[in-house]
């Protein structure tokens, strides 16, 4: 494995805009996870299929082109709200982790964010970040950023949506999510993106060069 920057926390905490900077930074590519599950489920979505059968929701997950992502198209609510439940299958979660690790080990090195990267995808990269906020907070991220696209929204909806996703993810059996022994905690509740990425910068700096 080369240089991995591993990224984990709760959905709207930051983390994804985080390992964009830090890829483009560090000159590394980069994986959003999340995606890899958003797009099994919108598989599943456009093909008719179940999302509450596991045999056929792990066959989907294999075939996915983690060189194909379109962030804007999966990046929409329902998806996001049926991935959250694709992602709980044990056999999706075996096949999406595969590939996973072959993306972070193809090269000299890679950012990857999602829940379990520090924990099960990439246990022993050397840096890993636990990004968080306050579930109010990213509830309140997730309304502007919607709100800024020109469309309506529900802040208590939001919130509501956010916390019942954060038991989803923390509560399941297989792969909860929670951060790395040995990861470094950013609690981006009171920072702006820039100044998380000049602290998670500071971090990483000392992990290449001790």
């Amino acid at each position: 494995m080369g240089f991995v920057i591993a990224i984990d926390g709760p959905a709207a905490a930051g983390k994804g805009t985080l390992a964009r900077k830090l890829a483009e930074h560090y000159g590394l590519p980069h994986l959003d996870t999340g995606l890899t599950y958003r797009a099994t489920a919108k598989a599943l979505v456009d093909a008719g299929k179940p999302l509450d059968d596991e045999t056929i929701a792990a066959e989907t997950a294999a075939a996915i082109d983690l060189g194909n992502l379109d962030r804007a198209v999966l990046s929409a609510h329902e998806i996001g709200e049926a991935a959250s439940k694709v992602a709980a299958m044990p056999s999706v979660r075996v096949a999406l982790v595969e590939a996973q690790r072959r993306f972070a080990e193809a090269g000299r090195g890679a950012v990857l964010d999602g829940r379990d990267i520090g924990t099960v995808v990439c246990p022993d990269a050397p840096v890993k970040l636990y990004v968080t906020a306050d579930a109010e907070i990213r509830a309140r991220r997730r309304y502007d950023e919607i709100v800024a696209r020109g469309e309506t929204a529900d802040f208590t909806q939001i919130l509501d949506d956010v916390r019942r996703r954060d038991e989803r993810d923390m509560g399941r059996k297989d792969s909860p999510l929670r951060p790395a022994d040995d990861a470094h905690l950013l609690d981006t509740s009171k920072m702006g993106i820039e100044a998380a990425f000049r602290a998670a910068c500071a971090y990483v700096d000392k992990r290449l060069d001790p």
